[in-house]
């Protein structure tokens, strides 16, 4: 009775790998039949991969979107490491363009921890309003600002231990902190990067901390920080959640879960998002190499 289970998984698993095969030779005709497509991507049969073929693999797929994103940054507007803590608490159930476009208002306001620790939270949740839960986000940004100036002298500590202690702070923003702040390395595991490398099959853990712990194993510690950027910059503009552009993928080849997505090129190019759609991106003062690279700086709250 216990080994039914297992063997229903893995006939499922045989049925979807072949439903998957089916179909990308389907869509291949299809192509035929037209014109000719961009390009194929050849389908390799499902096997057990070995640790040592997992981690090449990764560190291949790191390297290709590194070439596809050579401009990968966070996509928050900060000028120092305090306003980058606020706006990472600020940016929890909604868009880092939402909170761009927010933050400027605030922090003219309140510039300090110190302004911002003896702020009215009646004048600060109007500021808030429009990223959501903003009473919440009120009290953990007062919170965390009284915390650095009674226990770190008005300054944002440079070590997980002591961030993670802040109002609103966990391990995810601890590291985007560190990680773009201090330029120590870490792993930002939201939902874009724990879709992917479960997509990818890096991992098949869900918890946050046991994902950081196995895709941490995958790559040097100097690769963390960059390979976070790359993977939520894949996840936000080809690999979404519902319909990932698979046709408009440049790992396609690299990926166990192809055919997820539109595969006809075309189609999928139509889904590209932000700079890759040719729209504008999530920051107000992106750095230069991203506007360079044809980026698009993102409109004032409140700009048609």
């Amino acid at each position: 009775m216990k080994k039914a289970p297992a063997v229903v998984r893995q006939v499922a698993g045989t049925k979807a790998a072949e439903k998957r095969a089916g179909a990308k030779k389907a869509v291949a005709k299809k192509a035929g039949a037209g014109k000719a497509p961009a390009r194929t991507v050849a389908v390799k049969p499902a096997k057990a991969e070995s640790p040592t073929a997992l981690v090449r693999r990764a560190r291949r797929i790191n390297r290709e979107l590194a070439e596809v994103f050579p401009y990968a940054h966070p996509e928050l507007d900060f000028e120092n490491s305090f306003q980058l803590v606020v706006a990472t608490v600020l940016s929890a159930q909604t868009t880092d363009l939402r909170v761009n476009q927010t933050t400027p208002a605030l922090f003219a306001k309140y510039p300090t921890p110190e302004d911002l620790a003896v702020a009215n939270p009646e004048e600060v949740e109007e500021i808030l309003r429009p990223t959501g839960f903003f009473r919440a986000k009120t009290k953990s940004v007062i919170g965390l600002s009284k915390a650095l100036v009674e226990q770190f002298g008005g300054e944002v500590p440079g070590r997980l231990e002591d961030l993670v202690k802040l109002p609103g702070v966990g391990r995810k923003t601890a590291f985007v902190v560190l990680g773009n702040a201090f330029g120590r390395p870490g792993i930002t595991v939201d939902t874009h990067f724990q879709r992917l490398v479960r997509r990818w099959q890096w991992t098949a853990e869900t918890d946050p901390d046991k994902i950081e712990a196995a895709i941490g194993a995958l790559f040097p510690k100097s690769d963390w920080t960059d390979l976070s950027h790359h993977v939520i910059w894949h996840g936000r503009r080809i690999c979404h959640a519902r319909k990932p552009a698979c046709g408009a993928c440049p790992i396609a080849p690299l990926c166990p879960a192809y055919g997820e997505g539109e595969t006809d090129p075309e189609k999928a190019q139509k889904l590209l998002k932000y700079e890759k759609g040719g729209f504008p991106g999530q920051r107000l003062n992106p750095p230069q190499s991203y506007l360079d690279a044809g980026g698009k700086a993102a409109p004032p709250l409140g700009a048609g």
